[in-house]
C-alpha cells in the first residue's frame, strides 16, 4: 500500500467516524455519548479512535469546523456561478444550497445548534468566524436583490436559516417535495423585503 492509498483510507475512516458520531450526538447530545459507544458503532474499540482524534472534543471540533467550511465554500462557489445572471439567481443558488445541506445533513444541524458551546475555544472561534462569513455572503446577495439595508438583510438571513434548519423536526414530505417547499417559502420571505413594510399597530 503506497502513502497516497493509506492516506485516502485514513481520511475515509475519519469521515466515517465523524458521520457516525454526528448521528449519535444528534440523538443523545455530545455529553451523552462516549468514545466507546462511537467506536462500537463504527465496528472498533473506543481506544482505537484515538489514532484518528486526540479526544472526543477534537472529534466534535473536526465535525463542526468541516461543515462550517463546507457551507461557506460551496455557498460562495454556487453564488459566484450564478452571479453573471444577476442577484436573484445568486439568491436562489444560496437558498437551494442551504436547503440541500439541511435535508442531507440533518444530524449535523442538530449537533451544531446544540453542542457548539462544547467546542474547545480555538475551534469555537473558527466556527463562529466561518459562520459570520457565511452570513455576510447572504447579506451581500440579499441587499443586492432587495435593496434592504444590511441590518434588515442580516436579520432576514438568520430568519431564513431558522426556517430551513428546522428540517430535522419539520421534514414530513419526500425529500424533493420538502426541498421545493422550503425553497419557495425562503425565496418568498426574502423577496418580501421588496414590498412596503407593514405599518406598526
Amino acid at each position: 500500500m503506497n502513502g497516497d492509498t493509506a492516506a485516502a483510507q485514513s481520511g475515509g475512516r475519519r469521515q466515517q467516524i465523524v458521520e457516525v458520531a454526528a448521528g449519535l450526538f444528534a440523538v443523545n447530545g455530545f455529553h451523552g455519548v462516549s468514545m466507546h459507544e462511537i467506536g462500537r458503532a463504527v465496528g472498533t474499540s473506543g481506544p482505537a479512535l484515538y489514532k484518528h482524534f486526540a479526544s472526543k472534543e477534537s472529534l466534535l471540533g473536526t465535525m463542526l469546523v468541516d461543515i462550517s467550511e463546507l457551507l461557506l465554500a460551496e455557498g460562495s462557489r454556487r453564488a459566484e456561478e450564478a452571479a453573471p445572471d444577476g442577484s436573484r439567481p445568486e439568491l436562489l443558488a444560496l437558498v437551494r444550497w442551504h436547503v440541500e445541506f439541511a435535508l442531507t445533513r440533518p444530524a449535523l444541524i442538530s449537533v451544531q445548534f446544540r453542542d457548539l458551546e462544547s467546542l474547545g475555544a480555538d475551534d469555537r472561534r473558527t466556527v463562529r468566524r466561518l459562520q459570520r462569513q457565511y452570513v455576510e455572503l447572504w447579506v451581500r446577495v440579499i441587499c443586492a436583490t432587495t435593496g434592504a439595508d444590511e441590518s434588515h438583510a442580516r436579520s432576514a438571513a438568520h430568519a431564513v436559516f431558522g426556517l430551513i434548519n428546522s428540517t430535522p423536526h419539520s421534514a414530513r414530505l419526500a425529500r424533493h417535495e420538502m426541498a421545493t417547499l422550503l425553497e419557495q417559502m425562503a425565496i418568498s420571505a426574502l423577496l418580501g423585503l421588496l414590498e412596503s413594510p407593514i405599518p406598526p399597530d
